[in-house]
């Protein structure tokens, strides 16, 4: 299987966005975090890219997935 490039954005205040990283550390996948509290270039592509402010959010191979919905992250890595 072909590594997937996984990029989350996250604020510090986001407990949904703990919940996200903890899932993908405990299904040994890496990934940048980007806390766009703190980045507003970022903030501005990914509400481009998404169309949504709401973190968290997951782009996977540059595929956005908004919040943390397990069974599409699960898809989009092929965790089975």
């Amino acid at each position: 299987m072909k590594a997937k490039r996984v990029i989350v954005f996250t604020t510090p205040t986001c407990s949904w966005c703990t919940k996200v990283k903890s899932f993908l550390k405990q299904h040994q996948v890496p990934f940048k975090e980007i806390d766009v509290s703190r980045d507003e270039v970022a903030l501005r592509d990914m509400v481009k890219k998404s169309g949504q402010r709401g973190v968290p959010q997951l782009w996977i191979n540059n595929r956005p997935i908004v919040g943390f919905d397990e069974f599409k992250i699960k898809k989009e890595l092929e965790i089975l």
